[in-house]
């Protein structure tokens, strides 16, 4: 074995004296009760649908316990013979080409065109809600009108398609529910979505309309379809994807980038001020296009004089933490069990864990921005990570990089190898250089006590980036002074596309260079490719287990399709 050079004390220097000091006001504790800065709204019509529906369920409960559906009846027939007295051959086919709207391939496309649309534009969180909803509107809306048997109109002439039981009327049910879904999923906030509406109204008034005359439904049975179709979307929509949270936009950027504008950049100001002392003044993006897991912004807050100052915030919320899951989850299926691929369950753990690592670091005079603290926006659901500000500072990939930072990058390496922690996310977004220094930022995916896999590929990713700004061969000779060429050999046995950063990837490929073969002929000898693949129990339930759901989906998908509406 090949003794390891040990790097120079005075390797990593400090992060530096930091910002100006930053004028502190008292914290305010929030009273107990009182909503947190940015709370979930359902707004007084949403409460006044969801109450329809409850009063919709009980009747019905009410109806099928005590078998009296007759009583409707007459009061339904009575409003159906009024149609069934003014029917002429013209009304009869603008009712049955009004009546298409509601028909079983025209709901059917417009969901569908809905998912394509939502698919393409990257929706995630409103794709699932949407699926959801209309999955639980039709199955109860099917249940309740088959445990009910309420038959068709009686008395009166069906002019119509028709089919099974009519309480509630299932094809206006999903035709009320896709509707809203679509304004609510696809329609940004504002005049645009108050139209949507509208024309949501109307389209129902001339569907059930048409139904009336037709004779195909009930009075009854269509405004109990319109509240459960109405309400269960509204409050869907409301709850879990409000529009101070994830409004719908259509412009470019990364879906995982929140917008820190309107109720919730005030949300953020005033949680500043209560929980940490700081009065900012502006909050705004910041470095967008090197993160991926949360919305990094930049804060103006006043100085201790009477100038401002900056401090850096990420903000995470829910969305990020379920993004993480899933992305774990598929690199479980289809790669085994990596190093510490294990998902964060909740917001609050995934930045305590941050904080954690950044009080670690900077504990260890690793050149990191100091941790301010840690401000809720919503419990459980937005927090906001706040740290100084490396004002000043630039990219790796845009500095000039001579052999001190080429220096300090390695014993970075070295020192974390002293430590017993991993980076984990080595590229060039995360390496800033100040003042001739170099720092780490972007601690969230680091691993404490790692294995001798996970350290090696830090190093190997540590050189292809310093190697991009200037050549394998000056990297290597620096790397040689901190690490045996054992060490470095195992680094880029370990380090292939999988393990490499995607910023990272993509700027090897745009410079058309193979840096990884370049270091590896600087190699006096090559190890084996350190082998990725793992396969395990755990892998082999988690195969099984999501292939059953997609089976159990795909199963009901082609039951509803198959349905009648």
């Amino acid at each position: 074995m090949t003794t390891l050079p040990q790097a120079p004390a005075t390797a990593v220097p400090p992060s530096g004296a930091g910002p100006p000091a930053i004028r502190r006001v008292r914290r305010r504790r929030r009273p107990s009760g009182e909503p947190p800065p940015l709370p979930r709204h359902l707004n007084a019509s949403g409460k006044w649908w969801l109450a329809l529906s409850g009063l919709v369920v009980v009747a019905w409960v009410v109806v099928w316990a005590t078998d009296s559906v007759g009583r409707f009846d007459v009061a339904d027939t009575w409003v159906l013979q009024g149609f069934e007295r003014i029917r002429s051959p013209a009304l009869t086919r603008v009712a049955h080409v009004a009546g298409v709207l509601a028909s079983s391939t025209a709901i059917w496309v417009l969901w569908l065109t809905n998912l394509v649309l939502l698919v393409a534009v990257r929706r995630w969180r409103h794709l699932f809600v949407w699926i959801a909803v209309g999955l639980v509107v039709v199955n109860v809306g099917a249940s309740m009108a088959s445990t009910l048997q309420r038959p068709r109109p009686y008395e009166i002439e069906i002019i119509g398609s028709w089919a099974g039981f009519s309480m509630p009327s299932l094809p206006v049910t999903a035709l009320a529910a896709f509707l809203v879904n679509s304004v609510y999923s696809l329609i940004p906030a504002g005049r645009y979505r108050t139209i949507g509406k509208w024309v949501v109204c109307a389209l129902l008034a001339i569907t059930a309309l048409s139904r009336l005359y037709l004779g195909q439904d009930h009075p009854t049975d269509i405004a109990a379809g319109v509240i459960l179709g109405v309400a269960v979307p509204l409050a869907a929509f409301r709850l879990i994807t409000p529009n101070d949270v994830y409004p719908v936009r259509y412009r470019r950027g990364r879906t995982a980038h929140l917008d820190v504008t309107g109720p919730r950049g005030e949300a953020i100001v005033r949680a500043l001020e209560d929980q940490l002392g700081l009065l900012a003044t502006a909050v705004e993006p910041f470095g967008l296009s090197g993160s991926g897991g949360s919305t990094p912004l930049r804060i103006t807050v006043k100085a201790a004089g009477e100038g401002e100052s900056c401090v850096f915030g990420k903000l995470y919320a829910a969305t990020h933490v379920h993004s993480d899951r899933w992305y774990k989850l598929g690199r479980t299926l289809l790669y085994g069990r990596l190093e510490d691929e294990q998902p964060f369950h909740s917001v609050r753990r995934l930045v305590q864990y941050e904080d954690y690592v950044m009080h670690l670091f900077t504990d260890a005079g690793l050149p990191t921005p100091r941790p301010l603290g840690i401000v809720e926006i919503t419990p459980e659901r937005e927090y906001l990570l706040v740290a100084e500000f490396m004002d000043g500072a630039r990219e790796v990939g845009d500095a000039d990089v001579d052999d001190a930072i080429i220096d300090q990058g390695l014993a970075l390496v070295r020192r974390m190898w002293e430590m017993g922690v991993a980076h984990r996310d080595i590229k060039p977004a995360n390496l800033l250089v100040r003042d001739g220094r170099l720092v780490v930022i972007d601690t969230a995916f680091s691993e404490v006590r790692p294995s001798p896999w996970r350290q090696a590929v830090d190093l190997a990713n540590m050189m292809l980036v310093l190697g991009l700004r200037t050549d394998a061969q000056r990297v290597y000779r620096r790397a040689r002074k901190q690490f045996s060429d054992e060490e470095i050999a195992e680094a880029f046995a370990a380090t292939r596309g999988l393990t490499m950063p995607s910023q990272l990837r993509r700027l090897l490929r745009q410079q058309g260079r193979d840096l990884h073969a370049e270091f590896v002929a600087l190699l006096p000898y090559q190890l084996p490719s350190v082998r990725i693949q793992r396969w395990s129990w755990r892998r082999v339930g988690l195969t099984l287990a999501t292939l059953l759901v997609a089976l159990i989906c795909a199963g009901v998908t082609a039951d509803l399709l198959s349905s009648p509406l």
